[in-house]
């Protein structure tokens, strides 16, 4: 029987084998456009079909049973199931799309992927197909973005090819919508990437013209809308000029109203304070109440664009459609519901259209209600979108009538005017700035050099040598740290700094003080210098390195490493967060206990396994130290909704807190609990840490992670960045139990946390029975055996300690790596903890060289811990 293991190995050396040219074909630009347009066109084709047969079904429905009944329920409950998945599954996934692929193209950090495409289409089938009056072609667009996203992940590429696939991909998924591929590639250009270099227009092309043809292919029909217009030819004479002027004036005024309609009816949803599924339920609720209400043949949305083409003249219809189309588009989508605005804008124009042709018909007796509708179209949809191109091309390729090409850039361009004058700005645009995100009309690297300042980015808690250090004592600095560098102070003001070139330069048996080798007045950069004027610095000196100073007072250092990592952070989406922008946490539950500790100890807890270990392990810190113990709980929240104002269920949280309070009283520790929601963990530990001038957090650690471009994880990442108290993280092992905490093992090289490590053991160890603490340093097989002192001045600290009692060696040991040298070690004499330092200005070094303490945790089945002084401004 074949293993997982074998079959895994299988794959791998398949993969291996065929690497090469896999890489080869998706890193060709063609191939690429290609596999765009076809995915593209698939999920379009499927999202057609999806909603119409769930559409179908919904108007069947109504022959059996009240439609004043049946249409409201089922936009109800289907609303509520799409607002559902959406909200729990992929939040970038709400509203029309459109502003996330934007956004995403202006390195806005806003996910795009596999996973934001499938809830998308998802989502959006459920919630068309529930009567919602939104379009599917917004959502097309954001679901063809994502799926090139997804796609762009597969080979390493340059983040300006990344974008440029996901524009081809946002454009294919446009073209197979409205089976359009020119408008398409315009789109792109017009309103989200507004780059016209030959990769992008060439990718684009390809991609619009592969989705539009496959959605032709599967999607039935041709690019006409319907096989009425195929025969029909647009009548236009130049006396008409002036009644397409004033229906473009019309449509101009009207979509500004109509824009200005979507942002109120976004602001009034959120001032309900109700989740993303209820709000979508509410709208698909009052949606099926107004059209049950109305005539039948509006129950069918999808039809009522090619009805009031050609249909014959009846004003009094139109109106009603155009009312009725315009306040149930305002109530779909201002609930955040999957659903686009270019399908209502098309019915709205039409409407509108036809309204002015009827009247010029009766009137003067020119023209054709069918001609104005068309040109209507366009024109409202110019209005909306702020994109007249666009909509030129989108009617004219629906319709291949040539003569509708002045009608549609008269009323297109004339309301786009109007419209920008009135409400000025993209509304996609607009609906970023509710979210608190603003897109920057500047290069993306231009953005973050000139965003983020020194202060933003340095390292605040810096290593330094005092000037009257001996060279030796320089010398054991460097051996036992990673830096090549150190500032030289004295009382706290810089005077200097020391590199490794200098101590091989300018070293000389004659020398004695580290005064004598250091470069005196070195180069610094002020705190609110931008990241561009450090660069700058960095290239004009040639150095790696730059203090920050304040008024001569060193209070951080900034390396070209920290920039690169800033700009990668940037680059992945990585330096923000999507959707709306996390509020502060809110506190729901508290108790308090007498203020009589030197200090207090936070301890985080949320799984009731591993609760009882952490409890007691920080319990018997706290006692050590004369510290209060100050509990947290988090629930987590939607960005969607207020922390505040979102009610949720604290029982069993309660439950924890009632239990880690019996612990502390058991053993005379004063305790204080609370619990808090919040849009994110690592900000409202934050945020407790300051509130409640916590000494020392203590919280649990998985070992490992896999985010990319996090050490130990995002909430932990956070924490060891941020925190300004000690730090301590334990990774359980297989014996969790603490009273098997029998033999310790500290790997230890001098760094800044071994002097924390030393103060932790002598309360830690009290967990286990006959305790035996081994401290240790690895070397190389082809160094000298290490220098000695550290060690024995660290095992005399423990020593001294009079409430020790515990066995404690000192020995070295021989191995290539660190890792490797602590995990054999475990492995081979049994340690059941082993306690490591995670230095926080070392998490970049760590992340090139290789993560040293996640390596050994998910190495070992021992527990870790992981420890990290306090950060001192």
């Amino acid at each position: 029987m074949i293993s997982l293991t074998m079959l895994t190995q299988r794959f791998r050396n398949l993969w291996q084998s065929k690497k090469g040219l896999a890489i080869s074909l998706i890193g060709n630009p063609n191939a690429e456009a290609c596999m765009i347009g076809i995915v593209a066109a698939l999920s379009a084709v499927l999202l057609k079909q999806g909603s119409g047969w769930l559409g179908t079904w919904r108007v069947h429905s109504t022959q059996f049973l009240p439609a004043w009944l049946t249409l409201p329920l089922i936009g109800m409950t289907f609303g509520f199931f799409a607002g559902w998945l959406v909200q729990r599954l992929a939040p970038e996934a709400a509203g029309s799309g459109i502003p996330q692929v934007k956004a995403s193209l202006a390195n806005i950090p806003i996910k795009l992927c596999w996973r934001v495409a499938f809830i998308k289409l998802i989502s959006a089938i459920i919630a068309l197909g529930s009567g919602i009056t939104l379009g599917r072609q917004g959502p097309t667009v954001q679901v063809g973005a994502g799926l090139a996203a997804g796609m762009s992940r597969w080979v390493p590429t340059s983040p300006d090819h990344r974008r440029q696939m996901i524009a081809a991909g946002a454009g294919a998924g446009l073209s197979a919508a409205f089976n359009a591929p020119i408008a398409g590639v315009l789109f792109i250009i017009e309103e989200l990437l507004q780059d016209l270099s030959g990769l992008t227009l060439g990718t684009a092309i390809i991609a619009c013209f592969i989705g539009g043809v496959i959605s032709r292919l599967l999607g039935g029909g041709s690019l006409q809308l319907n096989l009425e217009l195929m025969n029909y030819s647009s009548q236009f004479s130049l006396l008409e000029i002036p009644i397409f002027l004033l229906l473009g004036i019309l449509a101009g005024l009207l979509g500004a109203v109509f824009n200005r309609g979507l942002i109120f009816s976004i602001k009034t949803y959120r001032r309900l304070h109700i989740s993303l599924a209820l709000r979508v339920a509410l709208a698909g609720f009052v949606s099926g109440v107004i059209v049950a209400l109305l005539p039948e043949y509006y129950r069918d949305n999808a039809g009522l664009r090619e009805y009031m083409i050609v249909s014959q003249p009846n004003l009094l219809f139109a109106v009603i459609t155009f009312i009725a189309q315009f306040i149930l588009t305002l109530i779909a989508f201002g609930s955040g519901a999957p659903g686009g605005l270019f399908a209502p804008s098309l019915i709205l124009g039409s409407c509108l259209g036809h309204i002015v042709g009827v009247c010029e018909l009766q009137l003067w007796g020119l023209g054709s209600p069918t001609t104005y509708a068309l040109a209507g179209m366009g024109g409202f949809f110019s209005a909306v979108s702020k994109v007249p191109i666009t909509a030129i091309v989108i009617v004219f390729e629906m319709t291949t009538d040539f003569n509708l090409v002045l009608p549609l850039m008269i009323v297109s361009v004339t309301s786009y005017l109007v419209a920008d004058k009135v409400v000025p700005g993209s509304l996609y645009d607009k609906l970023l700035q509710l979210n608190g995100i603003e897109i920057q009309k500047k290069a993306p690297l231009e953005g973050i050099l000139t965003q983020l300042t020194a202060q933003d980015v340095m390292q605040q808690r810096v290593e330094t040598l005092e000037t009257e250090m001996s060279i030796d004592e320089v010398i054991q600095a460097f051996s036992r740290s990673h830096h090549r560098g150190f500032p030289v102070v004295e009382e706290s003001k810089l005077v200097g700094i020391v590199t490794q070139s200098d101590l091989q330069n300018r070293y000389s048996p004659n020398l004695f003080a580290l005064r004598e080798i250091m470069t005196p007045e070195p180069v610094t950069v002020k705190p609110k210098q931008t990241l561009g004027d450090v660069l700058y610095l960095l290239d004009r000196y040639q150095i790696s390195r730059l203090p920050v100073v304040e008024r001569k007072k060193l209070i951080g250092i900034i390396t070209r490493a920290d920039i690169i990592r800033a700009e990668a952070d940037h680059l992945n989406c990585e330096n923000g967060v999507s959707g709306p922008q996390p509020e502060p946490s809110y506190v729901v539950y508290q108790t308090r206990s007498p203020n009589i500790g030197r200090g207090r100890l936070l301890v985080t807890v949320a799984n009731p396994e591993t609760a009882d270990t952490l409890l007691q392990m920080a319990i018997t810190i706290a006692r050590d130290r004369h510290y209060e113990l100050e509990c947290l709980q988090i629930i987590l929240v939607s960005r969607h909704s207020s922390p505040s104002e979102t009610e949720v269920r604290t029982t069993k949280s309660r439950r924890l807190l009632r239990h880690a309070e019996a612990l502390a009283k058991k053993s005379h520790i004063p305790i204080h609990t609370q619990i808090r929601v919040a849009h994110d963990v690592a900000q409202a530990i934050l945020e407790t840490i300051k509130e409640r001038h916590i000494d020392l957090i203590f919280m649990g650690w998985k070992g490992n992670t896999f985010t990319p471009g996090r050490i130990f994880g995002t909430v932990v990442d956070t924490i060891i960045r941020q925190a300004a108290c000690d730090v301590v993280l334990v990774k359980l092992g297989n014996i969790s139990d603490s009273k098997h905490f029998n033999r310790w093992l500290v790997p230890m090289a001098g760094g800044p946390n071994a002097p924390m490590a030393i103060k932790l053991l002598p309360a830690l160890v009290t967990l286990g029975n006959d305790t035996e603490i081994r401290l240790t340093q690895v070397f190389k097989p082809s160094e000298l055996k290490p220098n000695m002192q550290f060690l024995e001045e660290s095992t005399r600290q423990l020593m001294r300690r009079r409430n020790l009692h515990s066995t404690v060696v000192a020995e070295p040991i021989q191995a290539d790596s660190v890792c490797e040298g602590v995990i054999n070690l475990v492995k081979t004499e049994g340690y059941d903890v082993v306690v490591l330092g995670a230095s926080r200005e070392g998490l970049l070094q760590q992340a090139i060289q290789g993560n040293i303490p996640e390596n050994i945790a998910s190495g070992i089945e021992s527990t870790v811990i992981l420890v990290r002084g306090a950060i001192n401004s």
